[in-house]
């Protein structure tokens, strides 16, 4: 090659990436609000028929799925397809969650208190987060082929995580989206690397999984009131609530096991309250002191005759101020 070629290869690379680094932010309309992205992107994603194939990177693996998303007379679901060992098919229908391990030909059929996308969770109501969050639009790119807006939604204290969602223009469907740690850093992602609209897709019927032993019937958890609990929360950090309450046995014993469900909108904190007797070595967990398993971040404490557990993909500090500020409820009054 010529050195006449050389420059103009080099010339061209270098030009195409400042083009791009620069030229984000200054093809975004003016009045192009975050939030309304956000609310566009949310309809889109319950109410169109889309297939791709997306993948998720989360604690250190990466893991390619086909992904089905089916409306038909107002009726939602949610289909993923692994495409490396272990094989198996996840179909979500409203709150209930049903997985079949194709090797094994196990079905396993869990129901959720509430609706949860595989892809992404998006609040109601994004002018609550307002005290919380900025949501803004910082700039245009490509993924997947499809020109998309890059948004950011950045935490005003560090209580929960920043994230950046790149919405597809055209029919707004999210086709990534980052989590970031307190030092910047990506911690959890996913990508489509193609995505399709279609007309219809069919809804399918669990029951064409064809287990060889399949569960027995699941049916859903009742949603209880947190005051219905032994323990109360004095250190929440602003903006997050109490999604759902429930209390269940352990294992089909007589022991229960209480867990209270809180989120801001995006972020979600869970904490579990056992008898002392019937928690699992606590000593392993690293009592007292915050713990991690890949995103998750974890505390365990004794209070009492009782165990507690304060789980979420939120920072250290946020599990920590929570579990410091569990208190055991004064039953007699």
């Amino acid at each position: 090659m010529t050195a006449v070629l050389k420059f103009f290869f080099l010339a061209l690379f270098l030009s195409s990436g400042a083009v791009n680094a620069e030229d984000s932010s200054l093809t975004i309309p003016h009045n192009t609000n975050g939030k309304d992205v956000l609310i566009k992107m949310t309809q889109a994603m319950k109410t169109l028929n889309y297939q791709g194939t997306v993948a998720f990177l989360k604690n250190g693996r990466l893991e390619p799925m086909k992904y089905f998303h089916a409306v038909e007379k107002g009726v939602e679901q949610e289909r993923l397809l692994s495409l490396n060992s272990p094989l198996r098919e996840i179909v979500r229908d409203a709150d209930r969650v049903s997985c079949l391990f194709k090797a094994r030909h196990q079905l396993i059929v869990d129901h959720r208190p509430f609706e949860r996308s595989f892809l992404i969770d998006i609040p109601a109501n994004l002018d609550a987060l307002d005290a919380i969050y900025n949501i803004t639009v910082v700039g245009e790119e490509d993924v997947a082929m499809l020109p998309a807006l890059v948004i950011a939604i950045q935490p005003k204290d560090n209580f929960r995580y920043a994230r950046k969602i790149w919405v597809e223009k055209q029919h707004f469907l999210p086709l990534k989206v980052l989590v970031y740690n307190l030092a910047n850093e990506a911690i959890e992602q996913l990508v489509f690397t193609e995505l399709q609209l279609k007309e219809t897709l069919p809804l399918v019927d669990v029951k064409f999984l064809n287990a060889v032993n399949p569960p027995p019937p699941v049916h859903p958890l009742p949603i209880q009131k947190s005051d219905q609990a032994n323990f109360v929360l004095a250190n929440l950090p602003q903006g997050f609530q109490e999604l759902f309450f429930t209390r269940k046995p352990i294992h089909n014993s007589d022991e229960q096991v209480d867990h209270l469900l809180m989120s801001d909108g995006f972020a979600s904190v869970s904490v579990y309250m056992e008898n002392k007797n019937a928690a699992s070595q606590p000593e392993l967990y690293g009592q007292g002191s915050v713990q991690s398993i890949g995103t998750v971040n974890f505390i365990s404490r004794t209070l009492g005759d009782f165990e507690f557990t304060v789980m979420g993909e939120v920072p250290a500090e946020t599990v920590k101020l929570i579990a410091d500020g569990i208190k055991l409820r004064d039953l007699k009054n």
